[in-house]
């Protein structure tokens, strides 16, 4: 489960937040057995194909200092990229095919390491007794479901906020002060359940001010004490044009996927609404300025249905004049998704 949240008591300054050792920074079961597998194509690669470990080396752009091994294609880069300065042209990287496939590539493993049993289980199970087939078949289908990576037709005018996450609206609250934002702020809570899209996203084109991992619990993250107590990214942005405002972006873990995946780095420029932030189980978005009265909560709670599901916050006009930066209004493109 997910959800992504903010606390002002986490809130930090740029100077004080820095960026992260790997986009993985928790580790965990997969993540270990991915680092042993990239270990062995490594050596296999230095042995048995060095013109293809040199094409590569005269093919990367930039330095590798910083990353915990060698970097040899664009495939060690997954999870150090965060680390270190180095990339490929995408005419020259063997792999950017993948970044068009609608499955997220953080859970490649798990599809692997479980897809596969189950996939051999419903077939020995449909040859067997069909109906046996039955509940093997639907948790495969659920594990590639939990990692679809579905496109998004996102609005692109200036000065909306669209949701960083699929999921359930559970809270809409006002913080008189934060710190990073410098000010009072909104503050909403989305809790992903485990049949929600899990890729999370920049709410408007910004530049990565700083981030903070914290580790800690696994709470449910339907709880509200799961904000305070769990394993979180915090993400600090300030918008890319006047006024340059700032928010915040929030990852926290939930009991089940117990896991955050963020590749961002500090300075860092997302220059489309909707940019990928990457992996969590309850995310918390935060702006400011605040907005007047408990116009925010309302208006979450009687958002319009669109195609798709997502939060927007958006400067409102009165009376046709020009919008009133201090005047925010949040509202849900889908109904069925806002908590009661």
């Amino acid at each position: 489960m997910s959800a992504t949240e903010l606390s002002p008591q986490q809130a930090a300054s740029a100077e004080e937040v820095r960026g992260l050792p790997s986009a993985q920074p928790g580790g965990g079961f997969c993540y270990r057995i991915e680092g042993v597998w990239a270990a062995l194509r490594r050596w296999r690669l230095l042995h048995f194909r060095p013109r293809y470990v040199e094409r590569m080396a005269r093919l990367r752009r930039g330095d590798a200092a910083g990353a915990p091994h060698e970097i040899l294609d664009p495939r060690d880069l997954k999870y150090c990229r965060v680390a270190c300065d180095c990339r490929w042209d995408e005419a020259d990287d063997p792999f950017c095919w993948r970044r068009r496939v609608p499955l997220a590539g953080w859970g490649a493993v798990e599809m692997n390491l479980f897809g596969w049993p189950l996939l051999v289980l419903t077939g020995i199970a449909a040859c067997w007794y069909w109906p046996a087939a039955f509940l093997p078949g639907l948790v495969l289908v659920w594990l590639v479901a939990f990692f679809r990576d579905p496109p998004r037709k996102v609005p692109q005018e200036p000065g909306l906020y669209v949701s960083p996450a699929d999921g359930k609206v559970v809270e809409v609250a006002r913080i008189e002060h934060d710190e990073f934002v410098g000010g009072p702020a909104v503050q909403v809570s989305i809790f992903l359940s485990i049949f929600n899209v899990h890729i999370n996203r920049a709410p408007a084109p910004a530049r990565v001010v700083g981030i903070r991992y914290t580790p800690g619990k696994f709470f449910n993250a339907m709880k509200p004490e799961s904000a305070r107590h769990n394993e979180n990214t915090w993400i600090g942005f300030e918008e890319q044009g006047s006024p340059r405002r700032r928010f915040v972006v929030r990852q926290i873990s939930g009991a089940i996927a117990r896991r955050i995946v963020c590749d961002l780095k500090p300075g860092e420029r997302l220059e489309v609404r909707h940019d990928q932030v990457r992996l969590a189980h309850r995310a918390v978005v935060a702006r400011g300025p605040r907005p007047r009265d408990r116009r925010s909560r309302r208006a979450v709670r009687q958002g319009r249905p669109h195609r798709d599901r997502e939060v927007r916050g958006e400067r409102q006009q009165e009376g046709g004049v020009t919008p009133d930066p201090n005047l925010v209004r949040l509202h849900t493109t889908d109904p069925a998704s806002v908590g009661r």
